[in-house]
């Protein structure tokens, strides 16, 4: 047994000395004495089989969101991919839909100040309206004074002309 231990020791040992781009996968059903490891990368070149399989099905998707190839032999790999793709899928959408607001708010926002400085002008010509209304009343009420005065006037003179 202590051969055992020596051996997932080393196991052990190994895979902390690979780096962190790869991932070390073991299998239970392979006899205890052989010791097997899958290694892959996250950094797989585009020419790798497993890339060629699964494309980068979200391109507009950061590199580090982009769901890994699974592992064909794993139902539990495949799952995952597909519960990342789901979610990548969601998270594009929400993006979308992020965006659309954006567009609807900015939209709004113009509207809004095209309404206020119609508003701003209504106002304006509201408050130009009654200074030119108090005007022009002011205008009438000074014409009345002068036709008033003018026939007042004429009546002063009318008088002189018939007294000389």
């Amino acid at each position: 047994m202590t051969g055992g231990r020596g051996r997932a020791g080393a196991l052990e040992q190994t895979s902390k000395s690979i780096d962190s781009s790869a991932h070390m996968i073991t299998t239970a059903r392979v006899p205890a004495d052989k010791p097997v490891r899958i290694a892959f990368s996250l950094n797989d070149s585009p020419d790798d089989a497993s890339s060629e399989n699964f494309p980068l099905a979200f391109p507009e998707l950061d590199q580090q969101l982009q769901p890994l190839p699974p592992c064909h032999d794993s139902k539990e790999s495949m799952q995952v991919y597909k519960q990342h793709c789901k979610i990548a899928e969601e998270y594009h959408e929400v993006k979308k839909e992020i965006a659309l607001l954006e567009e609807r708010k900015k939209e709004l926002i113009a509207r809004l100040e095209q309404v206020e400085k119609e508003s701003m002008d209504a106002a304006q010509l509201a408050k130009e309206y009654a200074e030119l209304t108090e005007e022009n009343r002011t205008l009438k009420l000074a014409q009345t004074q002068c036709v008033e005065q003018l026939e007042k006037l004429r009546i002063q003179y009318q008088k002189r002309q018939g007294s000389s």
